[in-house]
């Protein structure tokens, strides 16, 4: 997800000595940066699969969101204080639906990928935000990357491998999800500066998803959501999955055209499928990589015909 924010915003990182700036992310080619974000999140994803076999994907959602809301929520601790009074109800209401939507996000993607291979829930889920790509757009062009993602997404869901219809439903309400983050991050970001919109939403997000979390955790035994070792695998599932990749993304953002950034998130699909694979072990068919192939082409068209891309939204 493009994220931006003005420099400096992570306070006294502006003033680190000489040669701890040499060592930081600004060393880092952009493109490399992405691309370790890419593959943060997706790691992430492989070893929140991995708790499934101890905990319900609502439980480890709220794992997930809780981690994110802590690390965040204390990064923007300064702003959060005096968020009530610095803001109207109207810019509270849409941080918070920006909240609910990154819960309901992160629930139907956990949902999707208790049902289907890691590769295949996220070649889906991208249609989210090529969508917001390309709505209203009038070209010609467009129309063949629509089609293009369209008979991707019919192939995964007509069969090989471990793909069952609910996980495609709920792979396809993530992708709304997105969309739906996406807008919401634009108008959060014009409202609340630096993590400050980002941190509170995370801390709707887990109040939303926590009671879910620890109905489903205690109906399936409950001991699990004090097993300390299963939390500290939720948190790096928390960290991998929005904190690292957030930074990683921050700084590329800083350095590089929207639409490049856009072109090289286009290789997501193809990151998780190979993470399921060493991961997980998920053996995709040809069929499926062929449909994976034709989202990543569809992304990547419809984000380069873009004549004008919109800002990144700050987070």
């Amino acid at each position: 997800m493009a994220l931006a924010e003005a420099p400096g915003s992570f306070g006294d990182v502006g003033r680190a000595p000489a040669r701890v700036r040499a060592l930081s992310l600004g060393s880092v080619p952009p493109p490399a940066l992405i691309l370790l974000g890419i593959l943060s999140v997706q790691v992430g994803a492989g070893l929140a699969k991995h708790l499934f076999e101890r905990l319900p994907p609502t439980s480890v959602v709220s794992i997930r969101l809780l981690a994110s809301a802590l690390v965040l929520g204390f990064l923007a601790r300064k702003a959060l204080r005096t968020v009530l009074r610095d803001h109207s109800w109207r810019n509270l209401a849409v941080v918070a639906g920006y909240g609910v939507s990154l819960a309901g996000m992160n629930y139907a993607f956990y949902q999707s990928l208790s049902r289907i291979p890691l590769g295949v829930a996220v070649t889906i889920e991208f249609l989210g935000p090529l969508s917001v790509a390309i709505v209203g757009s009038r070209r010609p062009r467009d129309a063949v990357w629509v089609v293009l993602a369209g008979s991707g997404v019919v192939m995964l869901a007509r069969g090989g491998g471990d793909v069952d219809l609910l996980g495609i439903v709920f792979a396809l309400l993530a992708a709304v999800g997105w969309a739906s983050y996406i807008l919401l991050t634009a108008a959060t970001g014009q409202r609340f500066p630096g993590t400050t919109g980002l941190a509170l939403a995370s801390i709707i997000g887990t109040l939303v998803m926590l009671p879910g979390g620890i109905a489903a955790g205690a109906a399936a035994g409950g001991g699990a959501l004090l097993d300390p070792s299963l939390l500290l695998i939720g948190l790096g599932v928390g960290l991998l999955s929005s904190v690292i990749p957030y930074s990683l993304e921050l700084e590329a953002l800083r350095r590089v055209p929207a639409r490049v950034f856009g072109i090289l998130m286009s290789l997501e699909p193809a990151v998780a499928a190979l993470v399921g694979v060493v991961v997980l072990g998920e053996i995709l068919t040809g069929r499926q990589w062929v449909a994976i192939g034709c989202v990543i082409v569809a992304c990547a068209g419809a984000t380069r015909s873009q004549k004008e891309p919109p800002e990144a939204p700050e987070a």
